[in-house]
């Protein structure tokens, strides 16, 4: 009995013993762990901003604008496609920059060309010198997202941490919400100073940027494992998108041209990116990564949803259903705040399927709701399909961003969420077709019911695209 008893404690004493050594491995290990730079969050944040609030911001001026130059709604449209087609080029052009040269000078030039666009178009004589001043902030805020997301990834090597979820989550808050909060302070600005005060908040924006990206933003180092910059890829994909697009502005016979274009100019960007060393897209990357072509397809078709509600809805609260720039700007702001909320809460959660279908059926339950709406409908039923809209926003565009982190190619982050964005406008200017289509005799609450239909089926297709993609599944 002595002998069983000494062997117990024996046995016990070793087993404190391990656990006492696993405890202080631990420890020296989470010790030896480098935190992640915090002093990064707040730049990269802000930065983020300054793409979604500039699309969504002129949603609320197009009207005033259109009388201050006499413009019809034909024309002012083009200050969103010009911002849309600006950005879906520059995303990933710039992002390959960021690559190859580092994240913090490409976000110093982003930020100083939205502050010369701000200018442009505070002091704008015409139409035509808004849509440049358009296109300039276009390639302005192409910078800051691809900038954030390579900088994150190079953070997350440094600390070995495999998905920063915090940092995603506040990443995806402060650029998805803020692109819904855009109506919001577009109608206070023109309430308060006119729409060209629009484009003059970009000026100390773009300046709060320049500070803080060149005090804390750590210096460039290039790359040195590539001798140059694919400069023929980068103006095929050019040439390639700008027709596409086009085309897509303006879907009608006599431009058919473009689509051919389009076409046979992508044939050419293949071709040469497949030979080529040192390509500016990797097609062969995206040959063996089906599950990131299914993560822009899905936000080809988010966006197209979002960008149908936020355009489409808050132009019909104008116009067919009465109500002032500033009123109309109210009534969409339950949206963004629960953008906040449901990104947010469910941002520290791994499930990237559970948010995809969730923000599905939310956005579709939504577009049914834009069916029985009308002149008379009362405002807190506006505000009710403004809450469920919301829901997509927060959690679909935090599901792709955090796919899009896990598999694209670390050494290529920055064309690879400049894409991502590259498709998100994609979808803006497919929806921005849409709501030209539906209101091509003003805003009327006809109109809004053709486009609730579309949005329907949008929204039933890309649910059918998060069921089918197997490789969700391993993301549970």
């Amino acid at each position: 009995m002595t002998a069983t008893a000494d062997r117990a404690q024996d046995t016990t004493r070793t087993q404190d013993t391990a656990r006492a050594q696993d405890t202080a491995t631990t420890q020296d290990t989470a010790a030896a762990t480098p935190p992640f730079n915090r002093r990064l969050i707040v730049p990269l944040l802000f930065g983020a901003t300054l793409n979604p609030i500039n699309s969504s911001m002129i949603a609320i001026a197009l009207v005033p604008i259109g009388a201050a130059f006499g413009a019809s709604p034909a024309a002012t449209a083009w200050l969103v496609s010009a911002l849309y087609l600006a950005t879906a080029i520059g995303q990933p052009v710039i992002g390959r920059l960021v690559d190859r040269f580092g994240a913090r000078p490409l976000y110093l030039v982003g930020a100083a060309l939205v502050g010369v666009a701000g200018v442009i178009g505070t002091a704008a004589p015409s139409l035509a010198v808004l849509i440049v001043a358009r296109v300039l902030l276009g390639f302005g805020t192409s910078a800051q997202f691809p900038a954030a997301m390579h900088t994150v990834r190079g953070e997350a090597q440094r600390t070995g941490m495999k998905t920063p979820a915090g940092i995603l989550t506040a990443l995806s808050i402060s650029a998805q919400s803020t692109m819904v909060i855009g109506p919001t302070l577009g109608g206070a600005l023109v309430g308060v100073g006119g729409w060209r005060l629009v484009f003059a908040i970009n000026i100390p924006l773009a300046l709060v940027c320049i500070a803080l990206g060149a005090r804390r933003l750590p210096k460039s180092v290039p790359t040195h494992n590539e001798s140059r910059i694919d400069l023929m890829g980068m103006g095929l994909f050019a040439a390639m998108l700008t027709s596409l697009l086009l085309f897509l502005m303006d879907m009608s016979v006599g431009n058919l041209y473009l689509l051919v274009l389009a076409a046979a100019v992508a044939a050419v960007f293949v071709r040469i990116e497949l030979r080529t060393g040192e390509p500016f897209i990797d097609m062969r990357i995206f040959g063996g990564n089906t599950p990131l072509l299914m993560t822009y397809l899905r936000q080809t078709l988010t966006y197209v949803l979002t960008y149908c509600f936020i355009y489409g809805f808050a132009q019909w609260l104008e116009e067919g259903r009465g109500l002032s720039a500033s009123a109309a700007g109210l009534v969409v702001l339950p949206t963004s705040l629960t953008a906040i909320v449901m990104a947010w809460f469910t941002g520290r959660r791994n499930g990237i399927r559970s948010k995809l279908f969730a923000g599905t059926l939310s956005m579709i339950a939504a577009s049914a709701a834009l069916l029985a709406l009308n002149r008379e409908t009362a405002i807190w039923v506006l505000i009710a399909v403004g809450l469920l809209a919301g829901a997509t926003q927060g959690m679909n565009g935090l599901a792709n961003q955090n796919a899009l982190f896990r598999q694209a190619n670390a050494a290529r982050m920055g064309t690879a969420s400049g894409l991502l964005r590259t498709f998100q406008y994609l979808g803006a200017i497919l929806s921005s077709a849409a709501v030209a289509i539906v209101f091509r005799t003003g805003a009327s609450s006809g109109g809004l019911h053709e486009l609730a239909v579309i949005m329907i089926a949008c929204g039933a297709l890309l649910l059918a695209v998060v069921l089918a993609d197997r490789s969700l599944s391993l993301r549970r």
